[in-house]
């Protein structure tokens, strides 16, 4: 996912030589993209824009970006807050507008087409924001204004703006002599590229790898809807006949607890476990050794010991050594919890008269039958009561309004990139127009794996715009004419980016630089998992969560047991999580005086070390399918998922003892938190919504691993 507007994004007037055919039309044609939308809000124009516009009005974007920041750089006028740094923000409208809508279609509904546009634009990219953040002149002015900073007349956003560029580029290397900025020139090209080819292969060896099954029987357990399902996929990949089983973007597959054959489970774990290690044009095992040790020269450029001190120079917790003390924070706990999952489950295995040994494949399957056994929690129990769109109005929509007052209208006069699409506009508590919605709830092969939010417009007082937000994510399809019924893990992800949503809508910037959800990795997090708890909240379960055959409300049985349940495998749930993070802080801790690493071995034994059986519980994410950390921004901050779930529960903990799911207490933290933007330090800001610093317990608790629980 992308959050924030990345101040200098472009540079390079690139070649138009890669598709001139294709160009030529597009140039023949008035470009969509070249002028802002006329749609409400400066919508996408997805009704005219075509693929062979992107290419041109990305070469266009940036070489008008790159006149304005030179005219901005040599400008004669000594420097001034108004004639550098808001005139560099009110720069490259056109390539951000590009930016913004190219990665939202090229994310969620990708071709070949675009596949090749992204590769030709990635590394021109690069090199059009070294042409600007290494532009001396330019960074004269930023410098000097900072320099003079204690004397100026600036307001608190303008001084935080001010202080982000000079660090930004500072990072960016605009301290280092020639030699290494053109060594970092040739490093960030090359990376750029590498991040695309992992992005491509990555998506290519998801689709390759989808189970293909040849006999019913195979797949018993999944249920009427799964099979069809899966029939329709394999008549559309031209298998008439069979069933084929789809791969998500994280090492588990959903099918895996539902699946009652073995080898069927095992073929598929492998399928997802070894998609990207195969040896063929999908595996990313060579791209990843030449990321991380590419990445860590650049950081050794900038004498940083590795890339993850590096990179976390702006994030909450500052350095790997905060973020490693975290987690280890969690490891005792967790490892107890694991140890008493494993022994639960092999006992199980033992009293059905099997005799194999727990293996990764079997854990979702034989822990959804002790929790079923348990708690006498079946998902197909649940499904019911949670129809998509009455989830979408009745709970997440619902629960906002609850809390912010915001109200929602569909929009069908909105063009969008795919019919699946929704679209809706949200009003303020006064009714006054806030921005505008897109969901895009369901899984095609086009599409990368995961769920995700990000805007097409950004917000801005400056600019005079209103957010334009999207929510992404892969939910299984019903076939036509059947209702589409979703899982309480499907649930928790629409509140979840939401939140991210929230973050953006309530943004009230000056600056695009500092707007909404333009934040650090370890505190973009927040707002998106704080949402997830008003799923289960009473008042919103109670108003969304209903029978969608007779309209009955869920029965407080099943809420109790829902409840109950969801304590259970919390040492699979959280370990997976830690493992993969520890992993991601691993790869970028090394240093550029490193090797390059031996994928597979390097894994090995980084899992190793880490004090929590990855032999039963893999991480979510293997290092060759790590699309976080290789291709989406995360690099050294997938940590920031547990950092941000120990913010988000000191805040839910906070709600809980001032009375839950008010006005008063939802204004108080959309005041404090969500319209803030990256206005303040993350400290202050959090300190000064919770009183104190972050505290690990509630987490511990909200994870039922707290001392004594239960």
């Amino acid at each position: 996912m992308r959050f924030s507007r990345q101040i200098v994004s472009a540079l390079g007037v690139a070649s138009l030589g890669l598709f001139p055919s294709l160009l030529s039309q597009a140039v023949a044609r008035d470009n969509p993209l070249f002028t802002a939308s006329t749609l409400p809000y400066q919508a996408p124009r997805f009704d005219v824009i075509r693929d062979d516009d992107y290419q041109p009005a990305f070469e266009r974007g940036m070489a008008e970006h790159l006149q304005e920041v030179q005219k901005i750089a040599n400008n004669p006028a000594p420097p001034s807050f108004t004639n550098t740094i808001e005139a560099l923000e009110k720069s490259g409208r056109l390539l951000d507008r590009v930016q913004n809508t190219f990665s939202g279609v090229y994310s969620a509904n990708s071709n070949d087409h675009l596949d090749q546009v992204q590769s030709h634009e990635a590394p021109l990219l690069a090199q059009h924001q070294d042409e600007i953040m290494l532009n001396a002149r330019l960074f004269n002015r930023i410098k000097t204004l900072y320099d003079q900073r204690e004397k100026l007349d600036l307001t608190t956003e303008q001084r935080q703006v001010l202080d982000i560029y000079y660090q930004q580029f500072v990072h960016a290397g605009a301290l280092l002599g020639e030699k290494d900025k053109t060594t970092l020139r040739e490093l960030n090209s090359r990376l750029a590229t590498l991040e695309s080819v992992f992005q491509q292969k990555l998506v290519a060896a998801a689709r390759d790898g989808a189970l293909l099954v040849g006999k019913k029987e195979q797949l018993d357990g999944l249920d009427k809807s799964a099979l069809e399902a899966a029939q329709k996929a394999a008549e559309a990949r031209h298998k008439p006949g069979q069933w084929l089983l789809s791969l998500q973007n994280t090492v588990q597959q959903p099918e895996l607890a539902l699946l009652m054959n073995r080898e069927t489970r095992q073929k598929l774990f492998e399928q997802s476990w070894m998609r990207a290690e195969r040896g063929d044009n999908n595996d990313t095992r060579a791209t990843i050794a030449e990321l991380a040790q590419l990445r860590a020269k650049k950081a050794a450029l900038f004498g940083y010991p590795n890339y993850a001190a590096y990179t976390l120079y702006d994030q909450m917790a500052k350095t790997p050594e905060a973020a490693e003390h975290f987690m280890q924070q969690l490891v005792p706990a967790l490892a107890k919890e694991q140890k008493r999952e494993v022994t639960t489950l092999q006992e199980t295995i033992t009293r059905d008269g099997e005799h194999f040994a727990l293996q990764p494949w079997d854990w979702e399957k034989y822990a959804a039958q002790v929790k079923r056994e348990r708690y006498a929690l079946n998902q197909d129990e649940v499904k019911p009561y949670f129809e998509l769109k009455t989830v979408l109005t009745d709970g997440v929509f619902f629960a906002a309004h609850q809390l912010y007052g915001i109200s929602f209208k569909q929009r069908h006069d909105i063009p969008t990139y795919h019919p699946d699409v929704l679209v809706y506009e949200v009003f303020d508590q006064d009714n006054s127009p806030l921005g505008l919605m897109y969901f895009d709830y369901f899984k095609r092969d086009a599409k990368s794996g995961g769920a995700w939010m990000s805007n097409f417009v950004g917000q801005s007082h400056l600019l005079g715009t209103k957010p334009v937000i999207y929510n992404v994510a892969n939910f299984a399809k019903a076939p036509p004419g059947q209702p589409q019924l979703i899982t309480m893990d499907d649930v928790t992800t629409m509140f979840h980016e939401f939140g991210h949503a929230l973050h953006g809508l309530f943004a009230n910037q000056v600056y695009p630089t500092v707007s909404g959800t333009s934040v650090a990795r370890d505190f973009v997090e927040f707002p998106s998992q704080f949402n997830e708890n008003w799923a289960l909240d009473p008042q919103v379960l109670g108003h969304y969560a209903r029978h969608y055959k007779t309209g009955a409300p869920i029965p407080a049985a099943l809420v109790a047991k829902i409840r109950k349940a969801a304590l259970f495998n919390q040492g699979y749930a959280l370990g997976e999580i830690v493992t993969a993070a520890e992993l991601d802080l691993r790869w970028h801790g090394l240093a550029a005086s490193a090797p390059r690493q031996d994928v597979d071995h390097f894994e090995t034994e980084s899992l190793k070390t880490m004090g929590l059986d990855v032999a039963h519980i893999p991480p979510r994410y293997r290092s060759s399918i790590f699309l976080h950390i290789w291709a989406n921004g995360y690099a050294a901050g997938y940590y920031a998922y547990l950092w941000t779930e120990m913010l988000d529960q000191d805040a839910f903990s906070w709600f809980q003892q001032h009375g839950g799911l008010t006005r008063k207490n939802g204004q108080f933290f959309r005041d404090m938190i969500l319209s803030r933007g990256h206005t303040q330090d993350y400290g202050t800001m959090f300190r000064a919504f919770y009183g104190k610093d972050p505290d690990i317990e509630p987490m511990l608790r909200h994870r039922g691993l707290a001392n004594g629980q239960e």
